[in-house]
């Protein structure tokens, strides 16, 4: 089903703002719940707290689709928050939360390219293409740059799960945007979510053994983690994949993608508050990345 997107208002500026906050401190989460949970843990205890805050909405919300639309949804649920769970911990064990959430703003060039590919999109020109080979060369420039211990070698591989986050996050957004215009956002995410989220939950209370890590951690500091990770799967997982859900059928899935304009900017402050280094090179190469985005973006 085709369908043409609505032309931004107001409000959906307000809303790509808000969601670029929760989202650009979704980073910073993950970091503390890497103090006390390996990232195994922490991407399946975002799932399943995920599932569990949507339970009181699934039976209501899964009455509502077709059999048809079910091989769709899994698709949606394990790119759009079910593989990304787990590749965002696993790249900032040897990425900072900065890093991570900087080079998370390639998500519209990921858009773009699978839009252009497999989505009809065939309005592409040069312009569109040099904002791609831009963005990419930002993208390589920060995690050259990058202060850390990890060697650049590293570096490079744990950045590529974040291009591949992207690339999933494109592909969610580019198939609710293609197939469930008509569905309500609400529906799509308690769906979705249910669908990755339930088995993660068991995993997590069974063989992930994320209880007794709680309680084997020093002092508060499992129940803290903990609560980073609840916020995580709450806010940045639940209540913002609505909004953009939303947003995505509203007004098609670059626009909505562009809020990681905004989201690099939160993450790095985030960061630089946590006592993460910066360096003077990750300037030109994020504005690169922005720029690249918008190159892309372009008529």
């Amino acid at each position: 089903m085709e369908t043409t997107p609505n032309s931004p208002e107001t409000k959906d500026y307000f809303y790509l703002i808000g969601l670029a906050v929760v989202w650009g401190t979704s980073y910073i989460l993950i970091k503390r719940g890497l103090d006390v949970f390996t990232p195994l843990q922490v991407a399946t205890l975002r799932l399943g707290i995920s599932a569990v805050a949507l339970a009181p909405l699934a039976y209501v919300h899964l009455r509502k689709i077709s059999w048809g639309q079910v091989p769709l949804l899994v698709v949606i649920g394990i790119t759009g928050t079910g593989l990304p769970s787990f590749l965002f911990p696993y790249a900032q064990v040897h990425l900072s939360s900065s890093l991570t959430g900087m080079l998370s703003a390639l998500n519209p060039l990921c858009t773009f390219l699978l839009a252009w590919l497999f989505f009809a999109d065939k309005s592409a020109g040069r312009r569109q293409f040099i904002g791609v080979l831009l963005g990419l060369l930002g993208a390589v420039m920060l995690a050259w740059a990058a202060p850390g211990e990890a060697g650049q070698t590293t570096q490079f591989a744990y950045a590529g799960l974040v291009l591949f986050a992207c690339f999933c996050y494109a592909t969610s957004s580019n198939l609710v945007a293609a197939y469930f215009n008509d569905v309500s956002s609400l529906t799509i995410t308690v769906c979705s979510f249910f669908i990755v989220g339930v088995p993660a939950l068991i995993w997590a209370l069974t063989a992930g053994a994320v209880v007794g890590t709680i309680t084997a951690a020093p002092a508060n500091e499992g129940w803290w983690a903990l609560a980073c990770v609840t916020g995580l799967a709450i806010g940045s997982t639940v209540l913002a994949s609505i909004i953009f859900f939303r947003m995505v059928q509203r007004t098609g899935p670059v626009f909505s993608s562009t809020v990681s304009y905004i989201i690099p900017l939160v993450a790095l402050l985030w960061g630089l508050f946590d006592g993460e280094g910066f360096a003077a090179l990750q300037i030109p190469a994020i504005v690169l990345v922005l720029a690249g985005v918008a190159l892309s973006r372009g008529k």
